[in-house]
């Protein structure tokens, strides 16, 4: 598992370190993934390493309640940047501070590769536990290795794409990033 004290570092250096909310290859992947959501509308979302909030934005316009976490990134940057009432961000990480809550869409952006290949199988076994019979996991990764992964995107979304409850309903994959919607339930 990636050091916390990494994340602590990039968000001591600059409050947005990925330039989530200036770059266009972000903004583009942050709109695709939304695009790529099966329903118009959701009940309730979890957003676990939101960072700036820049996706969880996005996802609040088409959901109920959003809940959002991260163990390090400013959360008071995404707490002006998503001020509806319907939003929540708590500080943690996964796995350890997973809600006591159900969802119908659960979205990991740019987060497993940060987990060992245990966190990551805790991660999915919580997923399951709280996503609801019908909801859907969507799985949005960098596709290269870098310093401080304990695996490429790819491997993260086989890892997932193996379980026997989720079924891929949309499949998008670019050079740089693979995105994913899996469906719980039937075909």
């Amino acid at each position: 598992m990636t050091d916390p004290l990494h994340f602590h570092e990039l968000y001591a250096a600059s409050d947005d370190p990925w330039q989530l909310a200036e770059r266009a290859y972000e903004r583009r992947k942050f709109n695709l993934t939304v695009a790529s959501l099966p329903f118009a509308r959701y009940a309730s979302a979890f957003e676990p390493g939101c960072s700036t909030g820049v996706l969880t934005q996005l996802l609040a316009v088409r959901c109920d309640a959003v809940l959002a976490s991260d163990p390090a990134a400013p959360l008071d940057q995404a707490r002006l940047r998503v001020p509806d009432e319907h939003v929540r961000f708590e500080r943690g990480g996964v796995p350890q501070q997973w809600p006591d809550e159900t969802f119908d869409l659960i979205v990991l952006s740019e987060l497993l590769y940060y987990l060992d290949e245990s966190h990551r199988h805790e991660v999915l076994r919580r997923c399951m536990e709280t996503l609801l019979p019908n909801g859907h996991l969507v799985l949005v990764h960098w596709r290269h290795p870098f310093e401080v992964a304990a695996c490429t995107g790819d491997e993260a979304h086989a890892e997932v794409s193996a379980h026997s409850d989720l079924h891929v309903m949309v499949s998008h994959v670019e050079d740089d990033f693979r995105l994913e919607v899996l469906a719980r339930g039937h075909r």
